[in-house]
């Protein structure tokens, strides 16, 4: 009861710009917000008009919802440096919602997700997002990421054909049939675009090579007018000048019907907003308030429907890019949103002469980013059971649609959740030997050394269960030279588990510290083994007992002296 009152209580909605500007705020911080928010607003300007012609909608849906969303998540969001807009985990769903129930179902949907959301923030229970594993969120990501690469064929290659099938394996059949059609300025703009994109920022990393792209892209298009199709020959061109605000109309049958889309939409933001605050964590050191970012992507979806806008979230790329940029606080967020505003008002009318396939070629490399196929191997190595679940979460997400993939996937982490608990179970003989070795496990009998902090994990450590570990951890400034984590009484890991770990280890490296695990248990150890999680630490580093793993921290100590 006291856990859900501590949830109500208004005070931990309260926005992290507040704090800021309670805890005093300097010239020096403005000056690093305002780089950082004009560096960001130039980053989201070719993908807020990306996310809307693939969403379905147009260029000015995507830029009105960074610009409204972007302020409101800044302002009102429990985040410093969390940058808010239009992302790539919803084009497929605002795509299929649009071919379904129209536009005016898509904006229904956003409010209905933002009521969610504000919700989901008040009562205390968007913290229940973390009971998602780590293989359906990677199945969810590749699965998009495919999809928006799939829906940008189109654009790259310059095809003649009639408006894109919704279903994967239609849309690349009627790619199939349509490929003779290939356009030579268009295919060779993609590959120009591509280029610039990747090249430009090795060469010049404080450069965005999609603003360099869109430049290119935009001055050969008006240099060789006609000769590609641009944003002005599909779309008129981006109006210019605040946008029209008109409250979308509310429609009560269709709230049933569309339930199961909102909450996939109020899931997909909460997950994603949640997931980008926690990777700015780890870049800054700070610590989110969930309910309050919770509450300001409530709020937003529930705006943004009112200037013509899409979907909301929390962006990650957006968000790094804002914390290399040098950002110290919310304010950069809102001066993210005034550039693009300023974009709008004044360089609306050279919008027009935009690519198609400049924009194609941006979500390409957004897809690319987004698709996390890097933790793929990882997945694979960590059994059956595992691979499995990505597996169906992955084609359910490319092949089937979105929100079966969401639900089919709640499902599996359930399942997921009671296999791995199961595992745990066993009934066995106390012998002589176990008692022995029980001694070795023992603290009371050890001496440990004042350079040592030790951490010890209780039951299972899954999914839903990990956020504890990076909140014990939260100031490695009290924890000393070399950390031992015991495994001993964890009875169970998965893979969100296993990253939880991981993460832990490269936050330690990073700060000069040494990370020991020991006591593992077979399913633990066998799990460690099938990661790989050994050679990210070193064999030295992983000890059958507390005692061992003293025993290592002295080596280690020893090593780190200084030598007479």
């Amino acid at each position: 009861m006291s856990t859900l009152l501590e949830d109500l209580d208004p005070s931990r909605l309260r926005p992290r710009l507040l704090d800021v500007l309670r805890d005093g705020y300097s010239a020096g911080q403005l000056t690093s917000d305002v780089v950082a928010g004009l560096t960001v607003g130039l980053v989201a300007l070719p993908l807020a008009m990306a996310f809307g012609i693939a969403s379905g909608t147009t260029p000015e849906a995507g830029l009105y919802t960074a610009i409204v969303g972007g302020l409101l998540v800044s302002a009102l969001g429990g985040s410093r440096v969390q940058i808010g807009g239009p992302t790539g985990a919803f084009v497929v769903i605002v795509a299929g919602i649009i071919a379904q129930h129209g536009l005016s179902g898509l904006l229904m949907v956003t409010m209905m997700a933002g009521v969610l959301l504000v919700g989901l923030a008040v009562t205390g229970l968007g913290t229940a997002v973390k009971f998602i594993p780590r293989p359906i969120l990677i199945g969810f990501t590749n699965g998009i990421a495919i999809l928006i690469a799939s829906t940008q064929i189109k654009d790259a290659l310059g095809l003649a054909m009639g408006p894109l099938p919704g279903e994967f394996i239609a849309r690349m059949e009627a790619y199939r049939h349509a490929l003779p059609t290939t356009h030579g300025p268009a295919v060779a703009f993609t590959a120009a675009s591509l280029a610039i994109i990747l090249i430009v920022p090795r060469l010049l990393p404080r450069v965005p090579g999609a603003i360099v792209a869109l430049l290119a892209g935009t001055a050969a298009s008006m240099l060789m007018p006609g000769v590609v199709e641009t944003v002005g020959s599909r779309f008129g061109g981006i109006p210019s000048g605040l946008p029209t605000f008109a409250v979308p109309q509310l429609r009560i049958d269709l709230i049933l019907p569309l339930l199961p889309a909102a909450l996939t939409v109020a899931l997909l933001s909460a997950v994603e907003s949640l997931l980008s605050a926690t990777v700015a964590d780890r870049m800054t050191g700070d610590v989110h308030n969930p309910h309050a970012e919770l509450l300001a992507q409530g709020v937003a979806n529930l705006l943004v429907p009112i200037v013509g806008g899409i979907p909301v979230t929390g962006a990650i790329a957006r968000t790094a890019t804002n914390v290399k940029a040098g950002a110290v606080s919310p304010v950069s967020g809102l001066v993210h949103a005034g550039t693009l505003l300023a974009v709008v008002l004044v360089a609306a009318p050279l919008a027009r002469h935009i690519p198609m396939a400049t924009l194609a070629a941006v979500l390409f490399v957004v897809a690319w980013n987004m698709g996390e196929w890097f933790e793929i191997p990882g997945v694979v190595r960590l059994g059956k059971t595992d691979r499995v679940v990505w597996l169906v979460t992955l084609a359910l997400t490319v092949l089937a649609d979105l929100t079966v993939a969401v639900e089919v996937g709640m499902v599996l982490a359930a399942l997921l959740y009671v296999y791995r608990v199961s595992e745990t179970s066993s009934v066995s003989i106390v012998t002589p030997e176990y008692i022995e070795e029980g001694q070795m496990h023992s603290l009371q009998l050890q001496d440990v050394p004042p350079y040592v902090s030790i951490l010890r994990i209780h039951g299972p450590f899954l999914f839903g269960t990990t956020d504890k570990l990076a909140l014990a951890t939260r100031d490695l400034s009290q924890l000393q030279p070399i950390v031992i984590v015991r495994l001993r009484n964890m009875t169970a890991i998965d893979a969100t588990g296993l990253y939880a770990l991981e993460s832990l280890a490269d936050r330690l490296e990073q700060s000069g510290r040494h990370l020991l695990l020991c006591g593992a248990h077979d399913q633990p150890a066998r799990m460690l083994r099938q990661a790989n999680f050994v050679q990210h630490i070193g064999a030295d580093n992983i000890t059958p007992s507390v005692q061992h793993a003293l025993n290592r921290a002295k080596e280690i100590h020893g090593s780190l002296m200084p030598h007479a």
